[in-house]
């Protein structure tokens, strides 16, 4: 039997390179706090001792995990609600939450132990009986999860006592403890959930409890007293709809915002030179890449693919990032399991005398390409830095724009040539990279590039379907090399997450993939 701690050692280094948006390819992924607005508790907020009032240039889409999958929604998420495992983001190491400690009698069992005595913010006991009804509804294909794949190999969730859930799969699962960590997989109240709509009234066991939300406007959070880990220094916590991130830097000078993220790399000079600011930037999870349709026969060309790959100087766009994007070739990133060193330079390297030279001749200038880009200012920043290089080795590049949504739709249907997207891995495991964005069963859906190749999904199969992790790290890195040979995707960085606060916040932890918890926050 393979018990909690002896699994430590193994998981520390996996964790040591694990690295949100989302969910799958998310951003991370707003109006001050003024004396009777933000709706119910703005009155309250004008009078917290220790508030945080949080800007984000979107609304949350709700406050279910069970129903989201959106940065904005799973920030609140994390702070109303608890996972049974969470990810240290000093150490990466995942870490036991709710949970006590685990075992795995075999390599399809999973038997978690439950700390006791706690409870949700309504009162219902937190117990086996709650992760197995939350577990069962996250699954249930009429509830329509967007994160239900979290627990696509669990076979069944049993109750074995009061403190102990059992949780059978289908197949071994390696990056269970990851999915057990993720936000989505976060354990709700079921007596709330039966009684009232969590999109809009959340109940968890976390350290802030809901107090109101008003669409469009402000989302207000407290301190839940009687939380089993002590109550939070912090009273408050608002966040404020600023849809204009310019406006929003602009109320963190002035202090009506205390707390901003996902800071704009055309704003970042800006944002440091502020008095009594402090900025926090890290290596994150998040990785942007230009990706080739091959559906198209012409892409499935390696000359082609290489040729367009060898155009493109990666490190002329980094540098555009001050300092917030990470230059390696590695689709996996340097905070995500199943990173190697060497996969950093394995990428086509930057070369345009042998980009013309492949253009010139197999006469791939003579038929335009179309490169499809979301109107959002980073992509269309790749795309123009991209579209210069691939003409000047005589590529004929037209770029064509389009809102998110409709961008994620035509995608999706293949009606592009070349693209860019992103994918921000809030588990920061590769193989929940490498299986929904390349992997053949995704073809049609999240894998919009349409790559099939049966010796990269026997490889992304395999990492996914052993606990042994370092194992899984070898298959991992062996299919990130084979994605590399082949061109599939042309990295052009890893992102870096940021956050900036007002100089008397202190205590905030900022995850690798852009989320963050207000727990040990206080203001001094």
């Amino acid at each position: 039997m393979t018990k909690h701690n002896k699994h430590w050692l193994v998981l520390l280094a996996f964790a040591l390179v694990l690295i949100l948006a989302a969910c799958g390819g998310s951003t991370i992924p707003e109006d001050a706090a003024s004396e009777g607005d933000g709706g119910e508790g703005g009155e309250a907020a004008a009078d917290a001792e220790q508030e945080i009032v949080y800007a984000a240039t979107s609304d949350a889409v709700g406050l279910s995990p069970i129903m989201t999958n959106d940065s904005v929604s799973s920030n609140v998420i994390s702070q109303v609600y608890e996972t049974l495992f969470v990810r240290n983001p000093e150490t990466l190491e995942i870490e036991p939450k709710l949970a006590e400690s685990y075992e795995t009698p075999d390599e399809l069992t999973w038997v978690i132990k439950l700390k006791e005595d706690i409870e949700f913010q309504d009162g219902t006991p937190f117990n086996a009986e709650a992760v197995k009804y939350t577990f069962d509804k996250l699954r249930d294909p009429a509830t329509a999860a967007p994160r239900a794949s979290l627990l696509e190999p669990v076979e069944s969730v049993n109750v074995i006592d009061e403190n102990t859930v059992e949780i059978k799969t289908k197949y071994p699962y390696g990056p269970m403890l990851a999915a057990l960590s993720h936000t989505n997989a976060s354990i709700v109240s079921p007596t709330a959930d039966q009684a009232q709509d969590l999109m809009q009234e959340p109940v968890g066991t976390g350290p802030f409890q809901f107090v109101s939300w008003t669409p469009g406007e402000s989302i207000v959070l407290e301190d839940f007293e009687n939380y089993w880990g002590g109550a939070p220094e912090l009273e408050q916590i608002t966040l404020r709809v600023v849809p204009e991130v310019s406006t929003a830097i602009s109320m963190l000078q002035t202090g009506e915002v205390s707390f901003i993220d996902n800071l704009p790399s055309d704003q970042i000079d800006r944002i440091r030179s502020l008095e009594n600011v402090e900025v926090s930037e890290q290596p994150g999870t998040p990785v942007y890449y230009m990706l080739f349709n091959f559906e198209k026969e012409r892409f499935q060309d390696p000359e082609l693919r290489k040729a367009m790959a060898a155009a493109i100087n990666r490190d002329v766009f980094v540098e555009n990032l001050n300092g917030l994007g990470v230059r390696s070739d590695s689709v996996i990133g340097p905070k995500v399991f199943g990173y190697s060193e060497e996969a950093d330079d394995a990428g086509q390297a930057y070369d345009p005398d042998l980009a013309e030279q492949l253009v010139e001749e197999n006469g791939f200038g003579e038929e335009p390409i179309k490169m499809l880009v979301a109107n959002r200012d980073m992509y269309m920043q790749m795309a123009e830095i991209a579209q210069a290089q691939l003409t000047e080795a005589g590529f004929n590049v037209e770029i064509e724009t389009m809102e998110w949504g409709t961008f994620l739709d035509a995608t999706s249907a293949g009606e592009f040539d070349v693209t860019f997207l992103g994918w921000s891995n809030v588990t920061g495991d590769g193989s929940e990279l490498l299986y929904p964005n390349f992997h053949s069963d995704n073809m049609g859906a999240s894998n919009r590039s349409a790559y099939n190749n049966p010796e990269f999904d026997e490889l992304v199969d395999a990492s996914r379907t052993t606990v042994d992790q370092e194992e899984r790290l070898q298959f991992l890195m062996e299919a990130n090399k084979l994605l590399l040979d082949e061109n599939v995707a042309v990295v052009m960085n890893h992102g870096v997450v940021t956050a900036a606060t007002a100089d008397d916040v202190e205590g905030l932890k900022l995850d690798p993939n852009g989320q963050w918890s207000l727990e040990n926050v206080t203001r001094e």
